[in-house]
This record gives C-alpha cells, sequence and structure tokens, in this order.
C-alpha cells in the first residue's frame, strides 16, 4: 500500500489494464502510475479473467477494445455477467471512432469510452468511477 493511501487510511487503486499491444500497454500504465495508481497489465482478456479470479481487489478495469481471442466487449460482457465481478467499473478503449461500438459498450455497462492515445486528462476524468 503506499503511504498516500495508507495515510488517508484508504485502500490503493488498483487498475487491470489490458491490451494486446505492448506499446499501449506501457503508455497506459505510465499514465496510471503518473497519478499514483497501481497498475498491473495483461496482454488478453483471457489473461484479465484468469487475474480477476486471483485478485479480488481491482478498482477498474481498462481494456482495448480489439484483441485476439477475446475482445474487450467480451471481456466486458463476461465482468457484468458475474456476480463476483460485475461491481468493478470497466473502461473500453480504441484507436477507432465507431459510434455503434462506442454505443454497444456503454449500454452493456462500460461506465466510459477512451479513444487512443490516452492522454492524462482521460485518466483523470476517470477517478470518479473507480470503485
Amino acid at each position: 500500500m503506499s503511504s498516500y493511501a495508507a495515510g488517508r487510511g484508504e485502500q490503493e487503486i488498483h487498475v487491470l489494464a489490458v491490451d494486446d499491444s505492448s506499446v499501449d500497454r506501457a503508455l497506459i500504465a505510465k499514465i496510471l502510475r503518473s497519478s499514483k495508481y497501481r497498475v498491473t497489465t495483461v496482454d488478453s482478456g483471457k489473461r484479465a479473467l484468469e487475474l480477476l479470479t486471483l485478485e479480488p481487489n481491482i478498482s477498474m478495469i481498462i481494456t482495448d477494445y480489439w484483441m485476439p481471442e477475446m475482445t474487450g466487449y467480451e471481456l466486458l460482457k463476461s465482468v457484468k455477467e458475474s456476480s463476483k465481478l460485475r461491481e468493478i467499473p470497466v473502461v473500453v478503449m480504441s484507436s477507432e471512432n465507431v459510434p455503434n461500438r462506442i454505443n454497444r459498450c456503454l449500454e452493456e455497462g462500460a461506465v466510459d469510452f477512451l479513444l487512443k492515445p490516452v492522454r492524462p486528462s482521460d485518466v483523470s476524468r476517470l477517478c470518479s468511477r473507480m470503485r
């Protein structure tokens, strides 16, 4: 636990970042860590679900939309269909501004949809949505 979180008597904010692109994973992790969040990164939706069964204290999931094996949309649906995970806020990111895709993710329960590249201002906006 960071000294900041410990000093406030709060649990550390832990964000799970999911992206098949190592460059995008590194970028989002850097931005989140600069905001003092604990960050775990994985390269697929399947690995994210595996980690979520082992790590119960995830505050938010930020996932890329388009990934092989399991899309971010499929990950979002899996999280929202799970009684143990459904309360975790999910943010979907994409480099493509496709209104139907954005609306579908928001209707399925995503708390936000970010266009890549993600900027520090995007992350600060997400603070209020963490559990």
